[in-house]
């Protein structure tokens, strides 16, 4: 399921992505990218959520398949046909991609290909798609403010999903509880 998730993001780029922008968006690619690689750094042997491994060997190649084509391939389509007038437009747009999103993996929820863990949801899932889709948008516009959001965000769901960052990564719980 996760390698047909980047082939259809490959194809669905290729057919809507405005390949002529992707220099403008590049870096919000690159933080699409990182924020993804923060969390799997962050949540290491405490996994809130977990891509289980089908045609990819193990969870963290098929991360890497979505930090370096899934993420921004649809990052380039969200932004690159991001309206860029009508208020609107924008909200309808944004939520058209939560939604995307959303069922997306509720699918992999149903099809087994995704497993939560210490409290973590489906529903805090599409709760952390209403920050991720507006912080893509704004790194476009004012990286630096983008930065400082995201580090509160993260700083916010590590707390209330009592991540222990403070320990080891070997002396962490084992995901699979």
């Amino acid at each position: 399921m996760h390698v047909l998730t980047a082939i259809i993001s490959i194809i669905s780029v290729f057919i809507w992505g405005k390949w002529s922008d992707w220099k403008k968006y590049h870096s919000t690619l690159l933080f699409f990218a990182l924020g993804n690689l923060v969390y799997n750094f962050l949540t290491a042997n405490y996994f809130l959520w977990r891509m289980d491994a089908d045609f990819i060997s193990n969870h963290t190649l098929t991360e890497l398949l979505y930090s370096f084509i899934v993420f921004p391939a649809t990052g380039l389509l969200f932004l690159g046909n991001y309206p860029e007038k009508g208020v609107v437009k924008q909200l309808l747009h944004t939520l058209q991609w939560i939604a995307i999103y959303g069922i997306w993996e509720f699918v992999f929820t149903l099809t087994g290909h995704i497993e939560y863990a210490y409290g973590w949801t489906l529903g805090w899932s599409i709760v952390a798609l209403f920050f991720m889709f507006p912080l893509l948008r704004l790194h476009v516009k004012k990286p630096l403010l983008t930065y400082v959001l995201f580090a509160l965000v993260c700083v916010g769901f590590l707390w209330l999903f009592d991540v222990p960052v403070h320990l080891p990564v070997e002396d962490r719980p084992n995901y699979r509880s």
